[in-house]
């Protein structure tokens, strides 16, 4: 059977908000936030404006507290001020027409002591240190050398991820991602090779799924569960590998679907890399989940048309195109050609290589 070539441009039903295109636009760090406390800057609001013809905006990963971080100016949505510098973005899509997600994120051990509260240690499931870098004043660093967080205060942890979904509420989001994915806090707690933990939240895959299961939970507080997504990655990604990700996977899907989640945005392979970088059975895992399937990683307009019409994805998720497009369903409908995406400009800076790229008109 042929692709349909209308498949991307097709309506989705995704809880009960309804998307007008199967378009996702992926959660992207740029590191623009205010340098002090780390509020949404002076551009986000015209950046994800222009990015609303998207069925769906995901926000750029969003720390749930101040000891979540792990990069330098990446926003934050556990302060007041935060709250209202996300308004505004939240305001200026629902303006434009679309809608928006915001990501909730605990980096865990991915961190450096300049970026904590007091100078102290990134928290882990166990104190070892990522083999991977970080983003601090002065440019790319190696993380700090973790501590591994004490059974006492995982509790507190719960309690950031179901205030930020109540922040993420007031904010004027339409719905929350959390961010189970890419070697940070809860893919660490799941993966064994980053997590020996001897209690309950270590060991065997049920324990190591728990706190994933227990944040997605104490979110569920706060939302509808059709306005709540999750990430996820099984492959190794910040030095967070698994030796069984099928079936770690197969049982965290499993379980995810009896909280009948709106959806799993699923990172297919190693991020911008080797899509069979892992034995996944990704098909299966969509097959097992009833809520929607969110494919991520690679995807150009011929695979993502492909995916979406064979039922292999409901939604399509695009990152670095979506940098440089804004205007990327209107430029796929038309087959027209893409921007390229200045990777100087990804992480930091001010409106080069985030709010300038031109849309079609624009170029014409």
């Amino acid at each position: 059977m042929s692709a349909d070539p209308n498949a991307l441009f097709q309506p989705f039903t995704l809880g009960d908000l309804t998307l007008p295109n199967r378009f996702v636009m992926a959660p992207l760090t740029r590191n623009r936030a205010a340098p002090v406390g780390d509020v949404p800057g002076p551009h986000a609001a015209t950046y994800y404006e222009q990015r609303a013809s998207a069925g769906l905006l995901i926000s750029e990963g969003s720390q749930i507290s101040h000891q979540g971080q792990g990069y330098l100016r990446t926003p934050g949505i556990y302060s007041p001020e935060q709250v209202a510098g996300w308004r505004k973005v939240t305001d200026a899509v629902h303006k434009a027409g679309g809608r928006i997600f915001i990501q909730l994120w605990h980096v865990g051990r991915v961190s450096h002591t300049s970026l904590q509260p007091n100078g102290d240690a990134p928290v882990g499931p166990s104190a070892l240190r990522a083999n991977t870098k970080t983003f601090i004043d002065g440019g790319f660093a190696d993380v700090s050398e973790p501590r591994a967080l004490d059974l006492s205060e995982i509790p507190g942890i719960l309690r950031d991820y179901e205030q930020a979904a109540r922040n993420a509420k007031e904010a004027g989001f339409d719905g929350v991602e959390i961010h189970a994915a890419n070697g940070y806090l809860l893919d660490q707690f799941m993966k064994d090779g980053a997590n020996k933990r001897t209690d309950a939240y270590g060991g065997s895959i049920e324990n190591r799924a728990r706190l994933t299961i227990e944040a997605t939970e104490a979110v569920l507080k706060v939302w509808d569960k059709g306005r709540v997504g999750i990430r996820l990655s099984p492959a190794q990604v910040n030095d967070a590998a698994d030796s069984d990700p099928q079936a770690l996977f197969s049982h965290v899907v499993e379980r995810l679907d009896k909280l009948e989640l709106g959806y799993i945005h699923m990172i297919e392979g190693a991020t911008q890399g080797d899509r069979n970088a892992v034995p996944v059975d990704y098909e299966g895992l969509r097959r097992s989940f009833r809520g929607a399937y969110i494919g991520n990683n690679g995807y150009d307009r011929t695979m993502a048309t492909e995916a979406v019409s064979s039922g292999r994805a409901d939604l399509v998720a695009f990152g670095r195109l979506f940098i440089a497009n804004p205007d990327l369903v209107e430029r796929f409908r038309l087959n027209a050609p893409l921007n390229e995406p200045e990777r100087a400009t990804f992480y930091g800076g001010d409106a080069k290589g985030y709010t300038d790229y031109p849309a079609l008109d624009e170029a014409a």
